[in-house]
């Protein structure tokens, strides 16, 4: 299931090209301790002057089971690195003061109670990095001013009720919120505070909220200032309960005065709002002529008000991010494209002019995770079909990606398989791709088992680049089969939105289109193919093998089997009647809730199973696996069902990391050698 707005078979056409090499005859293949323990690299920032790049470097730590991050400086020239924290918890964040001399980071407060993250500002000619925020509930995003004086941020109220909270006197008022919730959420402000003493003030209140985040997660929709910093984009959403993320639309706050303004006449569906390099224009996203399930165009209109133009309409992709170049006169985008993943160099006016990355896909993981120096330079991070995530850096946009680091460079050293691309015809007149791991020893004239390995969202997709856990099964002598169906958003609009009100069915009906394209391919043993899928990944996996019987194995984990309990529970809630034709509580629809929900075909499973989710997970909540669990041991099925008790849509830590894929490469074993 994706974070943010949900959507938010025929004949064989052929193989790409082989884009990945396999590692030495000699080199061990990857296992999951290898992929648990994969160094990440996140929000690259490069430095006024152009020279360096500090970015977020993420260490797992097996031993401990904790993930240790660390702000990295890089210098471009050289490479040559220097680790700028050591020893805080929750570091995130880096942003450059305007002329360079200071960089401002988020992190626990060492002495604090809480772990709420705060702004420090660390000066860059030495000495220590010193707090200078304070806020209880923490610090959620925040911003240079242009002129260094000061730094815009945002921090979640206090409940009015607090102190009678703290007499129990707790009960509160449900709204659109999930079913883990345990009290009424309270709304996201902009405060100021001095870069210098430390002194704050609130710049905005109300029952609305800026869109919530977490760092060292990237902002939900980043705040932003205008280059004279008399004004701060933002956006609004209208409660702070998560069902109510799509009420969202772009605003502009008089700094001075405190007077706001809608920028649009639009009334939802509108992310992140930033200004152009001179402050005339304001680029913002905006969901296609303002429906949920089609993809987010890049719209620009002038700051001062307007509706604006769609400016990328012509790619037809679904967009995540939205940034300047420093011209002003031009955006650079990102989004999956086919099995790849693209950047553009879009012209307000203009074709867009698509860049040659070679075999590198950058970070689109529901954000675009890339910098642009006043040079016209771009730092981003960004993998290939052999090496996890690094740091690449272009000079300009003509220019090829160059690593600038190598953290995962004994990943790369591992006998990997070979990763091709394959299309195929599908149903309703889609033309379809997908990803093929192959095992490291492949031999076209070996049978093989095949392992499907479904992505989730569906708004997301596969590209031809590096994936662990299709690696780790590949490396088991499988075949892995990564399918894109529809809902996914690397074909356009049309592929993107042929989901709605047709869930399961369709999607269901792409992937068994793609496997059929897999098998002429000759290679595939038919007696030994498996499903899997984690989130809408699981999902799909559950409604196939109701569905189909010839399937040897299945793994789901956190899978949305009820779109009924969807509906009620999760913390997307009420948005999925826009997936649907309304609520599931209004006349007649409830059938289409059923008809396409995976667990009213569970009674049809045949399918030994392996079901993982976690016990606090708001997005899809577990009850949906119990219900499948018990659906599958009351009919005979072999099932087994593993929850983590932890909080979130996956174990992310890297204990229960290795674990979900040892358990998932186990189960297939049994059935598949």
């Amino acid at each position: 299931m994706t974070t943010g707005k949900f959507s938010r078979l025929g004949r064989f056409v052929g193989l790409a090209t082989i884009v990945a090499t396999a590692g030495s005859a000699h080199a061990r293949r990857i296992q999951p301790d290898d992929v648990a323990s994969i160094v990440s690299v996140s929000d690259p920032q490069i430095a006024p002057d152009g020279r360096s790049i500090v970015c977020v470097v993420s260490r797992p730590d097996l031993e401990h089971d904790r993930t240790d991050n660390e702000l990295v400086l890089v210098d471009i020239a050289t490479g040559a690195q220097r680790v700028l924290t050591h020893d805080r918890k929750g570091v995130g964040s880096p942003r450059w003061s305007p002329a360079g001399d200071r960089l401002a980071f988020v992190a626990s407060v060492p002495s604090a109670k809480t772990e709420a993250p705060q702004i420090f500002i660390l000066p860059m000619n030495g000495g220590d990095a010193t707090a200078i925020t304070n806020a209880s509930n923490g610090v959620e995003q925040f911003a240079w001013r242009p002129d260094g004086t000061d730094i815009a941020y945002v921090t979640s109220d206090e409940p009015p009720n607090k102190a009678a909270i703290e007499k129990h006197e707790d009960a509160f008022e449900v709204g659109d919120n999930d079913y883990l919730t345990t009290s009424a959420p309270t709304p996201s402000h902009i405060w100021l505070v001095s870069a210098t003493s430390g002194v704050a003030k609130r710049l905005t209140s109300g029952a609305w909220s800026v869109p919530k985040s977490a760092p060292p997660s990237p902002p939900a929709s980043p705040i932003g200032w205008s280059p004279n910093g008399k004004l701060l984009t933002f956006v609004r959403q209208e409660h702070p309960h998560w069902g109510d993320y799509y009420m969202s639309t772009v605003q502009i706050l008089d700094v001075a005065s405190g007077a706001i303004r809608k920028l649009t006449k639009h009334t939802w569906a509108e992310s992140v709002g930033v200004l152009s390099p001179d402050g005339s224009r304001t680029a913002c996203l905006y969901s296609r002529d303002g429906d949920m399930n089609n993809v987010s165009d890049a719209f620009v209109t002038s700051t001062s008000g307007g509706d604006g133009l769609p400016v990328s309409r012509k790619l037809d992709r679904n967009f995540w991010r939205v940034m300047w170049m420093p011209d002003g006169a031009s955006l650079l985008l990102s989004a999956h494209d086919g099995t790849k993943t693209a950047m553009w160099i879009q012209p307000l006016q203009g074709e867009a002019r698509r860049l040659d990355l070679g075999d590198v896909s950058p970070t689109v993981w529901f954000w675009f995770d890339a910098a642009v120096s006043a040079s016209g330079a771009i730092a981003f991070t960004g993998s290939t079909p052999t090496t996890p995530t690094e740091l690449y850096y272009m000079a300009k946009p003509e220019a090829a990606p160059r690593r600038l680091t190598s953290f995962n460079k004994s990943i790369a050293a591992l006998s990997l398989g070979k990763t091709e691309a394959i299309e195929w015809a599908g149903p309703d007149g889609f033309h379809e791709d997908g990803v093929l791991f192959l095992p490291p020893d492949f031999k076209k004239e070996t049978k093989y088992p095949v392992v499907l390995l479904i992505h989730g969202g569906p708004t997301f997709s596969t590209s031809v680049t590096f994936d662990g856990l299709a690696q780790v099964l590949a490396g088991h002598g499988y075949v892995v089969f990564a399918p894109n169906y529809r809902g996914s958003d690397n074909l356009g609009n049309d592929y993107m939105r042929a989901v709605f009100n047709d869930a399961t069915e369709g999607p269901g009906r792409d992937i068994i289109a793609g496997l059929d394209a897999v098998e002429r391919l000759g290679f595939v043993d038919k007696s030994r193919i498996a499903v899997s899928g984690w989130s809408y990944g699981g999902t799909m996996t559950t409604w196939l093998v109701g569905h189909h019987h010839f399937w040897k194995a299945a793994v789901i984990g956190a899978p949305a089997t009820d779109f009924h309990e969807q509906y009620n529970a999760s913390d997307t809630n009420i948005s999925w009647g826009y997936v649907f034709k309304g609520s599931p509580w209004l006349k007649g629809n409830i059938k289409d809730y059923r008809a396409q929900s995976p667990i009213t075909y569970a009674s049809d499973i045949t399918t030994p199973t392996l079901i993982m989710s976690d016990t606090g997970d708001a997005r899809v909540p577990i009850i949906e696996s119990y219900q499948l669990f018990h659906a599958l041991k009351d009919n005979h099925v072999p099932v087994k069902f593993i929850a983590y008790p932890v909080a979130g849509h996956f174990p992310g830590d890297p204990v229960r990391t290795r674990d979900v894929i040892q358990r998932w490469v186990d189960w297939l074993a049994q059935y598949l050698k």
